[in-house]
């Protein structure tokens, strides 16, 4: 008998809502814009009532609480997303369908789900960067994903700026001084005029890009030591980003981390997702076969 798991991409511009089976198989999909907390609810838990999924999983937008322990365990926390700050995400779902859940970050789910099924299957460690409305970082390590004082925000980690890049910065937060700041793809919007797919690959502004990004993935391999970093999102649709990328990320090392996977094999190295499109919602449906497995476990 098939065993049927919901699962949900929460992003901040789209949920995607999911069935598949705990072979990792997506059979029915449905996707619509994020709108308020209640208008998105009711169309996702319209697309489950019904359906009898013997868990869900939720890779949500954030910042979110995924300590346990917390009172606001399963809450957005401090989005600027209009009518989602500290809303019971969690909660609410609980609530109206009363199945196992597993509960994460969009991006710890993305890096499950290419761990299971994608670019980084069969390894235990792996970064999974999603480029796009946002910058966002999900990590897997010796099998897990990673959670501590909150969850990994990669996206704004501190950078260089490039000499000849004189934007002031995208981020309400750190401005021009993280990642999110000047690689996200609204960062690229405002510094060019239009969206990152419009301007041409020899377009100044790749080069930027590439410096940015490398920066960021250079000071992760050199502090978690992943056996594959996978760059997704809309903005790494741009496939002459990856050459870039990887020339920048070798010139940053010089030399000094001596495996075969960043100096001979590096194109192998640095990767799109295994997954396409569907890493998310693959990683949303991995998170409830975990939570189903430790319910029967």
């Amino acid at each position: 008998m098939t065993v049927l798991i919901g699962a949900i991409e929460a992003g901040g511009t789209k949920f995607v809502c999911g069935i598949g089976n705990d072979r990792g198989e997506i059979l029915e999909r449905a996707s619509f814009p994020t709108e308020t907390p209640d208008v998105t609810l009711e169309r996702t838990l319209e697309f489950f009532r019904g359906r009898n999924v013997e868990a869900i999983g939720i890779g949500s937008f954030g910042p979110i609480d995924v300590n346990p322990d917390s009172p606001t365990y399963g809450h957005v926390t401090t989005t600027p997303k209009p009518g989602w700050k500290d809303f019971d995400f969690l909660g609410t779902m609980k609530r109206e369908i009363p199945v196992p859940y597993g509960w994460d970050t969009d991006v710890n789910a993305a890096a499950l789900g290419e761990a299971r099924w994608g670019a980084a299957r069969g390894l235990s460690n792996c970064l999974y960067y999603t480029v796009g409305t946002g910058v966002g970082v999900g990590v897997l390590v010796e099998g897990r994903l990673v959670h501590g004082l909150v969850h990994p925000e990669g996206g704004h980690v501190p950078v260089r700026r490039h000499p000849e890049d004189a934007f002031g910065g995208n981020c309400p937060y750190h401005g021009g001084d993280c990642l999110e700041g000047m690689a996200a793809g609204p960062a690229i919007e405002r510094r060019w005029g239009m969206k990152g797919h419009l301007l041409p690959p020899d377009h100044k502004g790749w080069v930027f890009e590439a410096h940015y990004l490398a920066q960021a993935v250079a000071s992760a391999i050199l502090l978690l030591s992943p056996q594959k970093v996978i760059l997704g999102g809309g903005v790494m649709k741009q496939m002459h980003l990856f050459p870039m990328i990887r020339r920048e990320v070798q010139r940053l090392l010089n030399g000094y981390v001596q495996a075969k996977e960043i100096l001979e094999r590096i194109d192998d190295y640095i990767v799109p997702p295994g997954l396409g499109d569907n890493a998310g919602l693959a990683g949303a449906l991995a998170l409830g076969i975990e939570a189903l497995g430790r319910r029967t476990g």
